[in-house]
């Protein structure tokens, strides 16, 4: 079990634009502005981890899954 955590959301973007992680999918999936796939672990306001599926690109077809899933995260929780 895992007691402190905590998801948050972040719909506006606010804080993905602040991690340099926003990116569109306009013309591909019809999204506009998202999220590039990630996984962060905050410990009292501070980045420990960061997993990021890479590279970020613009209008990306692939939508890569390999480093930002729950076993990955848990894995490292786990450590």
């Amino acid at each position: 079990g895992f007691e402190k955590v905590k998801l948050l959301p972040d719909g506006a973007c606010e804080f993905t634009r602040g991690m340099g992680m926003s990116c569109v999918w306009d013309t591909e999936r019809g999204f506009g502005e998202r999220s590039w796939r990630y996984a962060a672990v905050l410990n009292d306001m501070k980045v420990e981890k960061l997993f990021v599926e890479g590279p970020a690109i613009q209008n990306s077809g692939p939508d890569p899954f390999e480093v930002s899933d729950a076993d990955t995260m848990l894995a490292y929780l786990k450590e």
